[in-house]
C-alpha cells in the first residue's frame, strides 16, 4: 500500500456533475489492478476530515484517472483541485476484478460505475481477449460515460437511458438480456462484469447465477477507512458479513447475499 503525493495533471468536467482528475502517480499506477479504488485526501477540506474513497477509471503510463460526481461536500470540495496542485492517494485498495474471462466479456456499468469496467476493458484488451461487450445504463444520455474511450479500445458498446435520450429506452438490462438469450441459443460461454447501483447490480447478479455463469460484481458501499477498520461498509455474503473495503469491493456474485 502507497501513499502518494500525487501532482494533478488535469482536472476537467465531462458532463452533468460529473467530472475526470488525472493525477501523476508512477509507483501507484503501476500497483493498481482494476475494479481497485483509491482514497483521497481532499485539499481544502479541514486535515481532521476523512478520505474519500474513489474507483479507478485507469492507472497507465505513470498516471491514475478517477471519475466522480459531485455530490456532496468532499466531491465539491476536490473540485477546486486545480493542474500542479498535489493531492495525498493511498492506495491500491481492496480486490478487484479477474482480468481472465472464459468466453466473451460483458460489462454492465450504470452512471459513475462505468470507471473500473473502463480500467477492465483496458486490461482485458491488452491481454488479448477480443470479445469484449460494454453495456452502459443511465437517467439520461448525459449519464452515460465514457463511451467514445471504450469505444477507443475496440469494444462493442451497447446503451441503454431511462428517458430513450440515447440508445433502448428502458433498462440496461434490456440490451444486456438480448445478448445472453443470444449467447446461450449459440451455446457460447460468457462472464457477467458489473458496478453500478444496487438494483442493477443485483439484477446482473440474478442473471449470472440464473445461467450459470461467472459473475463479478463490484459493490458501492461508504468506505470510510478503506483498510477494515471501521466495519462501515458491510456486504452480507454467504460466508457472513463482510468489508467491501477488504474483501471486496468486488464480489463473486454467487457469494452475495440480497436483501
Amino acid at each position: 500500500m502507497l501513499d502518494a503525493a500525487a501532482k494533478a495533471l488535469e482536472h476537467v468536467e465531462i458532463g452533468a456533475d460529473y467530472r475526470r482528475l488525472v493525477l501523476e502517480a508512477p509507483q501507484l499506477s503501476a500497483a493498481l489492478a482494476p475494479g481497485q479504488f483509491v482514497h483521497v485526501r481532499v485539499p481544502a477540506l479541514e486535515t481532521s476530515a476523512l478520505r474519500r474513497p474513489f474507483s479507478v477509471f485507469d492507472a497507465s503510463e505513470g498516471r491514475v484517472t478517477v471519475l466522480y460526481k459531485t455530490v456532496g461536500r468532499g466531491t465539491s470540495a476536490l473540485n477546486g483541485v486545480k493542474p500542479g496542485d498535489v493531492v495525498k492517494v493511498l492506495g491500491p485498495l481492496g480486490h478487484g476484478f479477474p482480468v481472465e474471462c472464459d468466453g466473451e466479456a460483458l460489462l454492465v456499468g450504470g452512471g459513475y460505475g462505468v470507471a473500473p469496467l473502463h480500467f477492465l476493458a483496458r486490461a482485458l484488451k491488452t491481454s488479448g481477449h477480443r470479445d469484449v461487450v460494454a453495456f452502459i445504463g443511465g437517467r439520461t444520455s448525459s449519464d452515460l460515460l465514457a463511451v467514445d474511450e471504450l469505444r477507443a479500445l475496440g469494444v462493442d458498446v451497447r446503451l441503454a437511458t431511462n428517458d430513450g435520450s440515447a440508445g433502448v429506452k428502458g433498462l440496461v438490462t434490456d440490451p444486456l438480456d438480448d445478448e445472453l438469450a443470444r449467447l446461450r441459443e449459440e451455446g457460447r460461454r460468457f462472464e457477467l462484469f458489473a458496478c453500478g447501483p444496487d438494483p442493477m447490480l443485483k439484477a446482473v447478479a440474478m442473471r449470472a447465477n440464473g445461467t450459470g455463469a461467472k459473475g463479478w460484481i463490484s459493490m458501492d458501499r461508504h468506505m470510510i477507512c478503506g483498510v477494515g477498520a471501521c466495519y462501515a461498509c458491510i456486504q452480507k455474503t454467504v460466508r457472513g458479513n463482510s468489508r467491501c473495503c477488504v474483501e471486496g469491493p468486488v464480489f463473486r456474485a454467487a457469494d452475495l447475499v440480497w436483501e
